[in-house]
């Protein structure tokens, strides 16, 4: 199967949190979508690895992508090397993305930026002829996706560029919430956590009301680009 698009968290909950307006407003507008989770959140504050399965499949079906896989790698202590490289290269060239998505490049979670390399070094070995890899005892083709593009976290960190996700910040906050053992519950008996507050659960509505903002429109959600965004004409800009 070839998405258009394949999204990597480093914990499941992590796209959704980063870019699930955005994967929902595509996913309307026809395109193949899927999203890797690279750990089970195994050592989070809150919940279970098993728990948080049932929940990133919970959260697949409301944002509508095709497939969601997860690569078992260690949380908290997963690295940017060779074995685990070899592992993405080999879920890109099964899928065949046009973009990949990942996590933040920075960001309080020490995860975070290191998924983000991870998965960034990873789309450009995956296009090197001499990098070879098999699939169900088949050899692989090289595959390099066109764009990586990251999205925004904790941190605020400044966009390169915010897509209008108007109409879809509501599926953004459903799909969010699939995670009940991590976020807000009044009625929860678990720790508190950074990301269990009210207040973090009201910023995902607030952030992309204030990237909105920025350019004209009631929602958006920001990204970074590793490299320059090309456009036809100024009649691409709104």
């Amino acid at each position: 199967m070839k998405l258009d698009i394949l999204a990597f968290g480093a914990h499941p909950d992590d796209v959704e949190l980063g870019c699930g307006a955005t994967i929902a407003k595509e996913v309307v507008a026809g395109k193949k979508i899927g999203i890797v989770d690279l750990t089970r959140g195994e050592l989070g504050t809150r919940g279970s690895e098993e728990l948080r399965e049932i929940e990133a499949a919970r959260a697949k079906s409301i944002l509508g992508v095709v497939v969601r896989e997860n690569l078992g790698l260690a949380d908290g202590f997963f690295e940017n090397n060779k074995e685990n490289q070899l592992e993405i290269i080999k879920i890109i060239r099964k899928y065949r993305p046009s973009i990949v998505l990942c996590n933040a490049i920075s960001d309080r979670h020490i995860d975070h930026s290191k998924g983000s390399k991870l998965v960034s070094d990873a789309c450009f070995l995956a296009g090197l002829v001499k990098i070879e890899t098999t699939l169900n005892n088949i050899k692989q083709e090289v595959w390099r996706p066109l764009n990586v593009y990251h999205y925004i976290q904790w941190d605020n960190i400044e966009p390169h560029f915010v897509i209008d996700v108007t109409g879809y910040i509501d599926k953004k906050v459903e799909a969010v919430m699939a995670y009940s053992s991590q976020f807000y519950d009044p009625k929860s008996n678990e720790p508190e956590s950074p990301i269990s507050s009210k207040n973090f659960l009201d910023s995902i509505t607030y952030r992309s009301r204030d990237l909105g903002r920025l350019i004209g429109v009631s929602h958006g959600e920001g990204f970074t680009s590793e490299r320059y965004i090309a456009i036809k004409s100024f009649d691409n800009l709104f």
